[in-house]
């Protein structure tokens, strides 16, 4: 995997919209961290836009996404906000000379589709924070997507929880939104997960949805391979009136029943309380014991 040059002081890093609407007033407190640790912001031509839900037509968030991509003063592009909308635009940025000149990409949620689709162009990029989040965001979260941007060393350390299938792994670090992975299976940003470390986290879905996607993952080959799960926050899952009679953790340990992968819970990274960067595409050390799980970032 290709690796983006880590940041320095001085940098310029571009906010852009790939899918929900954001404000200019609405960027301030990204712009007043990215300052506080040396980097210069600019703002995307998206930034202001409205167009209905979406920060500006498909074209006007394409282009945007694409001039930051060309422009070589910027090192990093942080998207604004998730939702729905970047999977709309995906065909329409143009990555050519990506892969001789990356930048890092981050996000979370939503931008799982940028996520996919650059893994497969062998680029490494940044589960973490975006610039609507910064305001209920934790200093753990904060943080660690400083240390991720800035090459510190990556590593952590949680409780173990019942639920963990135990074991060790190495491997590279690829997924992300449970629901976008799913919703990308048989187009061109559908990555390939043999021999590798799969994260998956959701928000808002109904438990036997969960079941769905899961059970279409393993369809696809995607769960078949894998040297191990990390799953993160599971978070505000629904149920019916008539119950699925399944929790999330218990959904994911039966569709892998038939694998001896370590699998990790309650990983703090995605929609919940906290969300701790990841470096997606990058080789990392899983260690998943009774009472603790460690993961580290080679």
């Amino acid at each position: 995997m290709i690796r983006p040059d880590y940041l320095k002081q001085g940098d310029k890093v571009a906010i852009v919209c790939t899918a929900r609407k954001f404000s200019r007033e609405e960027a301030k407190l990204a712009i007043e961290l990215m300052n506080s640790w040396g980097l210069e912001v600019v703002l995307g031509d998206t930034i202001g836009l409205d167009n209905y839900q979406l920060g500006g037509t498909d074209e006007e968030r394409a282009n945007d996404f694409t001039k930051q991509l060309k422009d070589p003063d910027i090192k990093a592009i942080w998207c604004a906000r998730g939702g729905y909308g970047t999977v709309r635009i995906i065909d329409e940025i143009d990555f050519s000379g990506f892969v001789d000149n990356p930048k890092w990409i981050i996000g979370f949620s939503d931008v799982t589709v940028l996520h996919s689709h650059i893994h497969n162009l062998g680029v490494e990029t940044i589960h973490g924070i975006m610039a609507f989040s910064v305001e209920k965001s934790l200093v753990e979260s904060r943080d660690s997507l400083y240390r991720a941007l800035f090459g510190q060393e990556l590593s952590y350390q949680i409780k173990g929880v019942e639920e963990n299938r135990c074991g060790k792994a190495n491997g590279v670090l690829v997924g992300g939104n449970l629901s976008i992975l799913y919703s990308l299976l048989g187009s061109q940003s559908s990555m390939d997960t043999k021999g590798k470390i799969l994260f998956i986290e959701d928000l808002d879905e109904y438990l036997y949805h969960v079941d769905r996607m899961m059970h279409n993952l393993k369809r696809n080959g995607l769960l078949n391979d894998l040297a191990g799960i990390i799953v993160g926050g599971m978070t505000d899952m629904h149920d019916n009136a008539i119950p699925f009679g399944y929790d999330a953790k218990q959904i994911i340990l039966s569709i892998t029943k038939e694998f001896d992968y370590p699998i990790v819970f309650d990983f703090p990274s995605g929609h919940g309380v906290s969300n701790l960067a990841l470096n997606l595409g990058r080789e990392v050390e899983l260690e998943v014991l009774s009472n603790v799980v460690s993961l580290k970032f080679k």
